[in-house]
């Protein structure tokens, strides 16, 4: 437990019918906060319009200006870049696989020893996994605390500078370094949020190595729409005489790559495939499953290669490598260390190519949300779901249950899930049917439930359209995804939209996942059509469930979370197309009076799960 200056709680008080923030008092008569009110005076920090749209904004106006004014924030804390230079800092950056490189890089450098601090983005189920002392996310009292002593001493100062409080991010990221400072760490894996060059955490300014890992289109409102734009923004985390690592690129992104590292003064170093490092170890399991996986494995041994290397190095032989002249150099392949080859194996990070089993349901969990992510997914689950098939002596059905966020082409994205040859497709928005009270961890404000649920339909229409048709020989979709799944005999897939997780879930296991059957009963019953197409989920001798969402582990934890009483509806909303019609009405979920959050039932043209 904390106190709180007065500063802090006029802030917190005047917020407190936005943040749902509750007080209560000591022995000593000051107010005391715990940790889901720290997280709900976050998540005032969030926007009623879309994150995203902030970032463009400011990045349409003067992008250099933005790290200026995360040094601003810094020094309001009372940090400085210089501090941040006591962290020994890998930086890493990418389209894909820079998260489960981080998790590679720090499992190894934690089984060396070392005090690790790693901070990732987005969390799955509650904020605090963002930031890791020694792999663990920090406990509900050190975040409680770090987070108070941030707060207080920006909210404090916000007025003299004219300015407001961080965005959310930023604040997370100025969190990060405070707790990785406060709690001694021997060094700190940073993954970037968006870009690089002008994301909040490039006020790093003396990183021991950077890493790039596969880069693809993302983003492309914020960083550019070609991927050498996309190339440009990554390449800005390189640092004079700072070591890169990248993995294999593509001919135009790493030219892109090249000029800036010889712009900046840094050697750029292309790593190798790791059956070269194979060639001298033997076998490498990886504790993350997928092709993918073992480009990101090569990139986080020469990652925590080099750092070890430089913690080796006494102070006068740290003087700033010599850039060769050459465009780009090959970084060699070694005899990883049981150390390494352990951390490997050992590496866990959920949601990525993650396979749940429950009983004759199984999960494929994967957040694949870049055509590139997407075709790596399909060529795992290909993989996985044979050897469901060949192992199981009774049918074995296939779902699919999608969702996208932000600006990405979910169409493409459902080409290329297409040979799949999915018996049932599910979508639904990515909110849970119920929450409980004061889980501030789930709260999201800058995503519109309306934008959600008008998507769902649409990508329910483009799956339909898609199904409906054969597979031409030679379609972009056979070329791209090599060992096709092996056809089947052509069905038209049935289509399903759900209006929240719950009831996705809970209608696709039909009962027969024990975790999900402990959440209760469907609060909205299906309508007896719907109910009819759910018999070869019933008698099927194993369901098999392809999650693709952007944050998989949380989609389905969430759908497990204790149900709240329900009580009056008190507004509509409706959504009118071409295509369809619904009509929202908003349910408040109350405990002891008390508004908790919102959850949203449906009525459509189409067959919607709805009440009777």
């Amino acid at each position: 437990m904390v106190r709180y200056s007065l500063v802090t709680l006029s802030f917190l008080l005047h917020t407190k019918d936005q943040a749902g923030l509750h007080f209560s008092t000591s022995s000593t008569g000051l107010f005391i906060m715990d940790y889901e009110e720290a997280v709900c005076a976050l998540n005032t920090l969030q926007t009623n319009v879309s994150v995203l749209d902030q970032v463009r904004r400011e990045q349409s106006e003067l992008p250099e200006l933005q790290l200026q004014a995360m040094r601003g924030f810094l020094r309001r804390t009372g940090l400085t870049v210089d501090k941040l230079d006591h962290l020994n800092i890998i930086h890493v950056t990418g389209t894909k696989g820079k998260g489960s490189t981080c998790a590679f890089t720090e499992r190894i450098l934690r089984d060396y020893g070392f005090r690790t601090g790693f901070y990732s983005s987005p969390h799955l189920v509650q904020v605090r996994e963002r930031i890791r002392i020694n792999g663990q996310p920090i406990s509900k009292e050190l975040f409680t605390k770090y987070f108070w002593e941030v707060f207080t001493q920006l909210d404090a100062t916000k007025d003299s500078h004219g300015v407001n409080m961080p965005a959310y991010f930023r604040f997370l990221t100025i969190l990060a370094f405070h707790v990785f400072l406060q709690e001694r760490v021997d060094l700190a894996v940073i993954e970037v949020g968006i870009g690089g060059a002008y994301d909040c955490t490039n006020i790093i300014r003396k990183p021991w190595v950077c890493g790039i890992s596969s880069l693809g289109i993302d983003h492309t409102s914020i960083l550019g729409n070609t991927i050498e734009e996309i190339a440009w923004q990554k390449a800005g985390i390189f640092k004079p005489g700072v070591p890169v690592f990248t993995v294999k690129q593509l001919d135009r992104p790493m030219t892109v790559l090249q000029d800036r590292a010889k712009e900046i003064g840094c050697p750029l170093w292309v790593c190798p495939d790791l059956e070269q490092y194979e060639s001298a170890a033997g076998p490498l399991s990886l504790g993350l499953a997928g092709q993918q996986q073992r480009y990101n494995a090569s990139l986080a041994l020469q990652l925590s290669k080099t750092w070890l290397q430089r913690y080796r190095q006494s102070d006068d032989q740290l003087a700033a490598p010599i850039v060769e002249n050459r465009l780009v150099s090959q970084a060699k392949a070694f005899k990883p260390s049981p150390i390494m080859v352990k951390g490997l194996e050992a590496t866990e990070w959920p949601g990525r190519t993650q396979t749940l089993r429950h009983g004759p349901v199984t999960y494929y969990l994967d957040g694949a949300h870049t055509t590139g992510s997407m075709q790596a997914c399909v060529h795992w689950f290909s993989q996985e779901i044979q050897q469901e098939e060949s192992s199981n002596r009774g049918p074995v059905i296939r779902v699919l249950l999608f969702n996208t966020t932000g600006e990405r082409d979910s169409a493409a994205m459902l080409k290329l899930l297409e040979p799949c040859q999915f018996d049932f497709a599910v979508f639904c928005p990515n909110i849970t049917e119920t929450i409980t009270e004061n889980n501030a961890d789930q709260q999201n404000f800058s995503v519109s439930v309306e934008n959600m649920l008008t998507r769902c339909l649409d990508n329910q229409i483009s799956w339909q359209s898609l199904s409906g048709t054969e597979t031409k020989q030679g379609s972009e979709s056979e070329l791209l995804i090599k060992d096709r799944l092996p056809l089947l005999a052509k069905t038209r897939t049935h289509t399903m939209v759900f209006p929240c997780i719950l009831s996705a879930l809970q209608w696709i296991s039909q009962g027969r996942d024990a975790v999900l059957a402990t959440a209760g009963s469907p609060y909205l019953p299906a309508q007896p059509s719907v109910t009819a197409k759910a018999e070869p989920l019933r008698e099927a001798a194993q369901v098999s469930v392809l999650v693709t969402v952007q944050d998989p582990w949380a989609f389905i934890l969430r759908s497990c979370a204790v149900l709240c009483q329900q009580v009056k509806l008190n507004d509509f909303l409706r959504i009118q197309t071409s295509t369809y019609s619904l009509t929202f009405s908003r349910v408040a979920l109350k405990q002891n009076n008390m508004p908790v959050c919102l959850c949203l039932h449906a009525t459509s043209v189409n067959e919607f799960p709805v009440m009777s």
